[in-house]
């Protein structure tokens, strides 16, 4: 997993760290980093729980409570900033009724909780406080579309081509009832109740205009776990997302991003998001020695690096041989198939999370990973890929394909707009 398809993205990038101050009210992150030291008081504007000021010379927040995301740019926040955390995946449907007119306020309800939310703020309605001694730990809200929802508010004509439904692979064991959905809102956070207070905010803003078709939980490794920063590692042991794409790739843009000039125009500079419930037959898998494990993946284990030599960030030589001959990376591995050059180029940007869902009846760990990859057009991202490893990939018969979703997630909202604001009312 560490190459293309299911695999935990690499960092590609750090959320920028800014005050986290605003017109809208105290931000959180004026509060004391130490419980008890400064009080609530309730009756600020819109009935929302206001956050009083720390006195001065209180205990800052640290590091982690201090990362912030920009709510308002060019693209959406959770795409290019770093791993967080904690996440949760949320997928809506339109209630029946609901339509244009509803959609867009929902729209503008979200934008408006999301903006506070990632500046350290309260929700502007009924804040439940569970946030309220914690800075914006990195929160970032993203937003999608999902092919249903263009058919409920009669735009129709609107959808994309590249939403089109992904085709069926013969790995898929699908539950329908847990893919898919009109909405999708991808939450993202360094600390998990920053992440619950934000998903339960988003759902109390839905009200009556949208249901909750499935939600889901991830994690990754907290920030400063390790000695150094490094690649991420996925729970099947490996270091994961070692060729993943970079901004400061020259064609990064090109590969992640709608042009501006794109198709639809109002999905200039966004992305599309191929999401993917992908389940990790962890017994099976941790039967195999570490020799087995390496050659399934192409790589080592220990350190990301190719086995055909060199540190994880060297090419890898897909022509050597060991002594008997063998190919050092043998042809079924994962991280051989997965290469872009052997796909026509094909590439997207993986950020996922990593889930545990608890032990089923007989022992077996329902975990794996919340696969969500971005890319300007799933046809040449995501499904070349995948299309082949259905036909040969070493770790297919380690890991189950459980649910699915594709949405197209807009370009971000300027300050004053809403996301998807150039959809709903151009």
């Amino acid at each position: 997993m560490p190459d293309q398809s299911i695999h935990a993205a690499r960092t590609p990038g750090a959320p920028t760290a800014e005050p986290a101050s605003g017109a809208g009210g105290v931000s959180r992150r004026a509060l004391l980093g130490t419980a008890g030291a400064t009080g609530l008081v309730l009756g600020a504007a819109g009935g929302a729980v206001g956050y009083a000021a720390a006195p001065a010379g209180a205990t800052p927040l640290t590091s982690v409570g201090s990362g912030r995301a920009m709510f308002h740019g060019k693209h959406q926040p959770g795409i290019t900033e770093g791993l967080q955390a904690c996440g949760h995946l949320v997928a809506f449907d339109l209630a029946a009724g609901a339509g244009r007119k509803e959609a867009a306020a929902l729209l503008r309800r979200w934008s408006a909780t999301a903006e506070r939310l990632m500046a350290g703020e309260a929700a502007p309605h009924d804040d439940t406080g569970v946030a309220r001694d914690a800075g914006p730990s990195s929160l970032t809200v993203t937003f999608g579309f999902g092919h249903g929802f263009f058919g409920r508010t009669g735009l129709e004509k609107q959808r994309p081509a590249a939403l089109d439904p992904l085709p069926d692979f013969s790995s898929d064991q699908l539950d329908r009832s847990r893919s898919d959905g009109d909405l999708w809102v991808q939450i993202g956070a360094n600390d998990a109740l920053v992440a619950f207070h934000a998903l339960r905010a988003l759902q109390k803003d839905a009200g009556s205009a949208a249901r909750v078709r499935w939600q889901m939980n991830g994690f990754n490794r907290s920030p400063g776990a390790t000695a150094h920063p490094m690649t991420a590692r996925n729970l099947m042991g490996q270091i994961d997302g070692t060729r993943n794409p970079r901004p400061a790739d020259a064609d990064f843009d090109q590969r992640i991003f709608v042009p501006a000039s794109g198709q639809p125009a109002w999905m200039a500079n966004g992305s599309y998001a191929v999401v993917r419930r992908i389940r990790m037959l962890l017994d099976d898998w941790e039967k195999l020695s570490l020799s087995a494990q390496e050659q399934v993946i192409g790589r080592r284990k220990a350190d990301g690096a190719p086995l055909s030599g060199g540190s994880e960030t060297t090419p890898m030589d897909l022509e050597k041989t060991d002594a008997k001959g063998d190919l050092a990376v043998p042809l079924t591995a994962h991280a051989r198939i997965t290469r872009p050059d052997r796909n026509g180029g094909a590439a997207m940007l993986r950020r996922p999370f990593s889930y545990h869902d608890g032990i089923d009846r007989d022992g077996t760990p329902d975990a794996g990973l919340l696969f969500v990859c971005w890319q300007a057009d799933p046809l040449r991202g995501f499904v070349p890929v995948q299309r082949k490893l259905d036909r040969g990939d070493a770790l297919s018969k380690f890991i189950r394909h459980e649910a699915s979703g594709l949405f197209a997630v807009p370009g971000g909202a300027a300050k004053g707009e809403y996301v998807g604001q150039r959809l709903l009312e151009g």
